[in-house]
C-alpha cells in the first residue's frame, strides 16, 4: 500500500544492492507537524506508522495531526489505527480468530461475493499448543502411543488450522508450534494413581 503522504516525508535509504522506503520525522515537522521531535519515543514510532500507512480511510491526514498534538496536554482522546509489522497471537486467543476470519469468508460467499477477499492485513505466527498427556507408560513405546492419542484428539483441530494457513493469502504468515512435555513422578503407592503427568517445560520448534 502507498501512503498518500500528505506531509512529504517520504525517503528512500539504500544499502548496497536494496533500496528501503521509510517516513522521516524531522522532513514531516518542517511540512506542518510542529513540535513532533519533542514527543516521547513511543509516540514518535505511532507517528510513524501512521504517516505510513495514510491511505485516507483507516488512517487520515487528521489522525496524524491528532497525535502530534499530543504535547499541549500529554493527552490524547482521538482513536487511531495502529498497523503493526507483524502479529504473534497465542493458541487461545489465535484460534478464535481464524475462527471468525472462516465465518467471514462463509458470509462473503452467501452473499455472493469473493471470500478470497477476507485475508489478514498483517503477517500473523499463530502459536499452537501441543499439551501430551500421560495416557500410557511403563515402556519404551509409550511416548509414541501418548503422541498418536494427542493428535488423535485434536486431528479436526489440526486440519483446521492448516487449512487456516494454507487458506488465507498474506505474506510471511506461519504456525508456531508450542510444546508442554510432561514429566512421570512416581510414588510409591501400589495403586494406579503412582504415576502422575506434571507439565515441566516448553519448547518451541
Amino acid at each position: 500500500m502507498t501512503s498518500l503522504d500528505s506531509f512529504k516525508c517520504k525517503k528512500t535509504l539504500k544499502v548496497g544492492a536494496k533500496t528501503y522506503v521509510y517516513y522521516s520525522l524531522p522532513t514531516a515537522e518542517k511540512n506542518g507537524l510542529k513540535g513532533i521531535s519533542k514527543l516521547p519515543y513511543s509516540m514518535k514510532v505511532l507517528l510513524e506508522n501512521l504517516l505510513r500507512n495514510e491511505d485516507g480511510r483507516s488512517v487520515k491526514k487528521a489522525d496524524i495531526v491528532a497525535v502530534s498534538k499530543w504535547l499541549r496536554k500529554k493527552s490524547l482522546e482521538h482513536e487511531i489505527a495502529f498497523r503493526p509489522a507483524r502479529v504473534l497471537m497465542q493458541d487461545f486467543t489465535g484460534v478464535p480468530a481464524v475462527v471468525d476470519l472462516a465465518a467471514m469468508r462463509n458470509a462473503m460467499q452467501k452473499l455472493g461475493g469473493d471470500a478470497e477477499k477476507i485475508n489478514p492485513l498483517v503477517p500473523v505466527d499463530l502459536v499452537i499448543d501441543h499439551s501430551v498427556i500421560v495416557n500410557f507408560f511403563g515402556d519404551n513405546k509409550a511416548f509414541g502411543k501418548n503422541v498418536t492419542e494427542e493428535y488423535k484428539q485434536n486431528q479436526e483441530r489440526y486440519e483446521f488450522l492448516k487449512w487456516g494457513q494454507k487458506a488465507f493469502s498474506c505474506a510471511g504468515s506461519s504456525l508456531v508450534s508450542q510444546v508442554a512435555s510432561a514429566s512421570t513422578s512416581w510414588l510409591r503407592t501400589p495403586t494406579p494413581s503412582s504415576v502422575r503427568g506434571r507439565f515441566s517445560s516448553r519448547t518451541f520448534s
